[in-house]
């Protein structure tokens, strides 16, 4: 089993940003350090509460303060940028990584950075993401002069080539022909992960949503795989859960019992951000007749939390996958680190007692 750790990253609003970009890059490091397999960086414009900006700047200052761990955007949000822009980014980025990059892409999760990039169609942002994408591959794969028209962007270069002096011509990645690319799915029966499966794209799914939600992505995943002639692979499939990992389970309990603990206030922004922007049914799994009153943190703790000593975790992580399928990799949800001690401590029991107990 592999295993990673997922960060919007999502800190209290009122946290000094430096000291929130600090402890963010002092995550990454130790997670490489205790041996996790990848780390998952979010992008969001209009947010203190998620203030990552751009994965693949802050990720690049990780590069050389790290040594196995994937550096994956979690995710690029294709409609607000020009595709061209992300391509240049990324094939740069993943030079500076030697191939330590995946590329998560998505058509974007914030409200406020639909309103601010005048992007509030549903529809319309998950045609771009897929405009976007293949644009990006073009032009890592094609050689110029470029000709390429879509809906939502054109690109002509039909002058400036000059083959001399490389004038024109668009960087590529350092991984051929493309970084492998993956999608996150929040919501249940996601069209994305059907639509991954049969581009042999991976999906990713969040770690604050129940986990009759979550048994829906692997569901469009083999119907995707089917309809397009390919195997289905739990390899493919990555499955974020919010995880704490304590020396006892005593311990686990009473941390979570604090009314103020970071996972609290995890969910009690996410659930109000959802019940605000209509989507409360993201956070509710299947359960179509669950009210918004009851969509609470105490709710979201005791229905999506895994916590308890390295010997319980690991065993309901077992039972999960027996439940949900064969995914390949297990993610902790990134949770501010409100008791810096108990965290870090919990990524390594995670590393180094749960996860060699894993099937799979």
């Amino acid at each position: 089993m592999r295993s990673g750790i997922f960060m919007m990253p999502l800190h209290p609003a009122s946290k000094d940003y430096h000291q929130v970009l600090e402890e963010d890059l002092e995550a990454i490091i130790h997670a490489d350090r205790c041996g996790l397999d990848e780390v998952w960086l979010g992008e969001h414009f209009s947010c203190q509460t998620e203030p990552i900006t751009s994965p693949l700047m802050f990720m690049a200052q990780a590069i050389p303060q790290t040594s196995t761990i994937k550096l994956c955007s979690g995710v690029l949000n294709l409609p607000q940028q020009h595709p061209a822009v992300v391509a240049g980014f990324a094939a740069m980025f993943d030079h500076l990584c030697k191939g330590r990059f995946v590329m998560g892409i998505g058509p974007g999760g914030l409200p406020s950075d639909f309103e601010l990039f005048h992007l509030n169609d549903a529809m319309q942002r998950g045609r771009m993401m897929l405009e976007s994408i293949d644009i990006i591959h073009k032009l890592w794969t094609e050689d110029p002069p470029h000709s390429i028209r879509g809906e939502y962007w054109q690109i002509e270069q039909p002058d400036w080539h000059v083959p001399e002096f490389g004038l024109g011509v668009f960087p590529r990645p350092y991984q051929k022909p493309w970084p492998p690319v993956a999608i996150a799915s929040m919501s249940p029966f996601p069209f994305l992960a059907k639509e991954a499966a049969g581009r042999g794209w991976s999906v990713v799914s969040a770690n604050f949503i129940p986990e009759d939600s979550v048994a829906t992505h692997w569901q469009r995943y083999v119907q995707g795989c089917e309809e397009a002639g390919i195997e289905p692979d739990g390899a493919n499939w990555r499955v974020a859960r919010t995880i704490l990992v304590t020396e006892t389970d005593a311990e686990a309990e009473r941390y979570l019992q604090r009314p103020n603990c970071a996972p609290r206030y995890y969910f009690d922004y996410l659930s109000s951000l959802m019940k605000k922007a209509g989507f409360s049914q993201v956070m509710k799994g299947l359960r179509k007749d669950m009210s918004d009153a009851d969509l609470t943190p105490d709710w979201c703790v005791n229905e999506v939390v895994i916590a308890g000593s390295p010997a319980t975790v690991a065993d309901r992580i077992n039972a999960l996958r027996g439940r949900l399928g064969p995914f390949g990799t297990i993610i902790l949800g990134g949770i501010d680190w409100d008791d810096k001690p108990l965290w870090r401590n919990s990524m390594k029991l995670f590393a180094e007692q749960v996860v060699p107990k894993l099937d799979g």
